[in-house]
């Protein structure tokens, strides 16, 4: 495959999952108004969250890269988990709390990255930041869906999304601890 029509590729794979955002955040609101609004909601969320995982897997198939392409890539899924975490609050299915602290630590990073590039570096994905995506994107699914009863005093998803908070500061703290030095 050329370079070019790869990138093309990862860049609308890119668009469409942030062109996805609104869609997931209004299909969260019905829940309550329309019988179908979780699964239309998660469907959607789950298509948006394996576009990442698709054009991920891709790009380093292809060895095409770009900084645009993955300030916008990494940027698509702060929006995509911010969204949703927003219009979670929104009807009760998530913490204000765990999701100012996500929100927080994507603002945080985005500006990292940004003052990162500025001194012509780039901050490359961590293990721990891949794990923070992935954990995330499954606490939002659930949180979305509601499975089961509560498993003590909160449900499957609240846990997950507990776990996606503790994971989310470490994650934090380890890439501020390897480029803090920029500030």
């Amino acid at each position: 495959m050329r370079a070019e029509t790869g990138t093309a590729l990862l860049l609308r794979l890119t668009l469409m999952r942030m062109a996805l955002v609104p869609a997931v955040m209004g299909l969260i609101l019905l829940e309550g108004d329309w019988a179908h609004a979780e699964t239309a909601a998660a469907a959607v969320f789950a298509v948006a969250a394996v576009t990442d995982f698709v054009d991920g897997h891709l790009a380093r198939r292809w060895a095409v890269t770009s900084s645009l392409g993955s300030f916008l890539d990494t940027t698509a899924d702060k929006l995509l988990a911010s969204g949703a975490l927003i219009a979670l609050v929104a009807i009760d299915r998530t913490s204000a709390w765990i999701a100012a602290v996500i929100v927080a630590r994507e603002l945080v990073i985005l500006a990292l990255r940004g003052v990162v590039a500025t001194e012509g570096g780039k901050l490359e994905p961590s293990v721990w930041g891949k794990l923070k995506t992935n954990v995330q994107f499954l606490a939002i699914l659930l949180a979305i869906l509601r499975p089961g009863d509560p498993l003590g005093p909160f449900y499957l998803d609240e846990w997950v999304m507990l776990v996606a908070a503790v994971i989310t500061v470490a994650s934090a703290l380890e890439y501020l601890t390897r480029f803090g030095s920029v500030l």
